[in-house]
């Protein structure tokens, strides 16, 4: 071979490097390409086939070595249907064969790409920047789970979200060990409690019998009398005070008032009792006169029943000289000073301050289940909220579903800590009409705070809010869903009341969620995964074969696409380039360097050349 066998080599290291060359400026032209795969350039050398003494150098070649398998970086992006994969594979895509009136016509090939940056046009195809169109596979909206597994081109079109109506309410709470209702006065033990006696048409469940009203005893402060070695208080004690006698310390003066109202039926009477010295007063309606020159401890509690109509078991003094008020069965009672500072003096001598209540216990009809529209205020005034929710009915009309929490038994009575659960059934009802649904269920609570014995859901049967039916709805807690623990605030804290309707919608986004799912925002605010992204693998992906716009098409080589064992997606990402400027830097000095280096040797070969046709001259 000789010279011009050097010659030869020489132009082919030339036309190798050139081909590195080419490799390398596509590289940097690529460099902020999304998702673009470098070409690395491979030498091969060509050896002639001589003897083993004769073996030479040889020629070389140049080829070219794929990176489809080494991935570039992910960078947040802000566009949410942006998407990049981590770990192997690629998005199957199809690209139209051609448009008509403006919708393209797909070829039917498959092709694959990393290239992540798809947007929705205006037909509701995701088309990446290069004119690739996505391909996925449906989601399946009654199982949430993909419907099938051959991909197909995605279209997300403006349609109506269709209506669901409401069939589950999730609901989680945490209920205040003592309720702040309205009527609670933590003094009156049983006051945070529904007290049927106050309604006509008991709100407990349906069939609860009804209780006889009972006594409720009310004790005061143990008190002295005025006597020079000062003994308790009895019913002998005078109500007046003078020194050294069996009198109150502090007693009532002329004109001083005791104020006593007695309540049955929700009607309250209101009664004065007036002390008095010297002549009587004129009669007064609705006031009692007590001539203070008599009256006793024992007379005034005498009056005081006779006008609560306490008969047994009478109002008391203890032998330690604290007195004992008795509602009796007939009515509840309250009783608290007048205005002057004597009247308030001679009521803290007795052993009380400010207002005494009497409250009895049992008493109404047996339980109807319901709140009438009558009794709606004394309803609001025993119990205390439990949340609200928007429920939605078949034609996806909504409705307000508004819960609220009566304790009706208490642990610190004799009983367990119990609640019933009502929904609102007419927010405008009057009269006998139904205002509110009792669930139908005792929740009862042990001392840890938990449900005893658990409930984990019950069924709103027949559900009926403001004249809208919604049948027969779940509600469900869960086993730990309810607890009973002390809040300050004395109300429902509720942690979760979701239910599962919505109203007819029209979707207006589509995002890519980090699980590779397409989701659609429709206009009533719900979420739907509309589709699951196909990522497809090959074993051998770096023999794919590239064609524009970043993508690549199935060779002998590759194999066919593999679905279901590729890389996690990230929504709103993008991969960038695998091309590394400061590699492709460094190879573009070497491919340089050799490329100079073979035009040397082309100028020595032609100087040898030179010399050889000089001898023949």
């Amino acid at each position: 071979m000789g010279i011009f066998g050097a010659l030869t080599t020489s132009v082919a290291g030339l036309r190798a490097n050139s081909y590195a060359l080419e490799n390398i400026s596509g590289n940097i032209a690529n460099s902020q390409t999304t998702a673009f795969k470098r070409i690395d350039t491979s030498f091969m050398d060509i050896i002639p086939d001589t003897g083993a003494n004769a073996q030479l150098a040889g020629s070389v070649n140049a080829g070219s070595r794929s990176t489809n398998t080494v991935a570039g970086s992910v960078q947040a992006a802000a566009v949410s249907t942006y998407m990049a994969i981590n770990g192997e594979g690629f998005f199957a895509v199809q690209k139209p064969g051609s448009f008509s009136d403006n919708n393209p016509a797909f070829d039917g090939v498959n092709r694959y790409t990393r290239r992540g940056d798809f947007s929705l046009d205006k037909n509701g195809y995701l088309v990446n920047g290069a004119g690739y169109y996505l391909q996925g596979v449906p989601i399946d909206p009654t199982t949430g789970n993909p419907s099938g597994s051959v991909p197909q081109v995605l279209r997300f079109q403006n349609d109506f979200l269709p209506s669901q109506a409401t069939t589950r309410i999730d609901y989680r709470a945490n209920i205040a060990s003592y309720p702040l209702t309205t009527k609670h006065d933590t003094s009156v033990p049983g006051s945070e409690l529904l007290r049927p006696a106050d309604f006509i048409s008991n709100p407990r469940i349906l069939g609860t019998p009804a209780t006889p009203y009972s006594n409720t005893a009310v004790t005061g402060n143990e008190r002295n009398d005025f006597q020079t070695i000062p003994q308790p208080i009895s019913t002998g004690t005078l109500l007046s005070s003078t020194s050294g006698t069996n009198s109150l310390p502090a007693g009532f003066a002329d004109g001083d008032t005791l104020v006593l109202k007695t309540i049955t039926g929700g009607v309250t009477t209101t009664n004065t009792l007036s002390f008095y010295t010297g002549a009587a007063p004129a009669p007064v309606a609705g006031t009692t006169f007590i001539d203070l020159a008599t009256a006793t401890v024992g007379s005034l509690l005498t009056t005081i029943d006779g006008l609560t109509g306490a008969a047994a078991p009478a109002s008391s003094v203890s032998a330690t000289g604290a007195i004992t008020l008795n509602s009796g069965v007939a009515n509840d009672f309250t009783l608290a000073a007048g205005s002057s500072a004597s009247a308030v003096a001679a009521f803290q001598a007795l052993g009380f301050t400010g207002t005494v209540t009497g409250i009895r216990g049992g008493g109404g009809t047996s339980g109807t289940g319901v709140v009438i529209g009558s009794d709606n205020q004394a309803f609001l005034d025993e119990s205390i909220s439990g949340g609200t929710s928007t429920a939605y009915d078949g034609n996806g009309a909504p409705v307000a579903l508004q819960f609220r929490w009566a304790k009706v038994e208490s642990a610190t009575q004799g009983g367990t800590d119990t609640w019933n659960l009502f929904y609102q059934v007419n927010p405008g009802a009057t009269g006998t009409s139904i205002a509110w649904q009792n669930v139908g269920t005792d929740f009862k609570f042990g001392t840890n705070g938990q449900m005893q014995p658990v409930i984990g859901q019950i069924t709103l049967t027949g559900l009926t809010v403001a004249g809208t039916s919604l049948g027969n709805v779940t509600m469900a807690f869960g086993t730990g869903g309810l607890t009973q623990f002390a809040d300050t605030n004395g109300n429902t804290q509720v942690n979760l009341l979701q239910q599962d309707g919505y109203a007819a919608g029209q979707l207006q986004s589509v995002s890519v969620s980090n699980e590779g799912r397409v989701v659609g925002s429709y206009s009533n605010g719900r979420n739907i995964d509309l589709a699951e992204v196909t990522v497809a693998t090959f074993n051998g992906a770096d023999f794919l074969k590239r064609i524009d716009g970043g993508a690549f098409e199935v060779t002998n080589e590759s194999g066919e696409a593999l679905y279901g064992k590729g890389g996690n997606i990230s929504g709103s990402s993008l991969e960038s380039s695998n091309t590394d400027i400061a590699d492709e830097f460094t190879k573009l000095i070497v491919t340089q360097q050799a490329y100079s280096a073979n035009t040397k040797v082309i100028t020595t070969a032609n100087t040898m050349v030179q010399d050889l046709l000089n001898v023949m001259r």
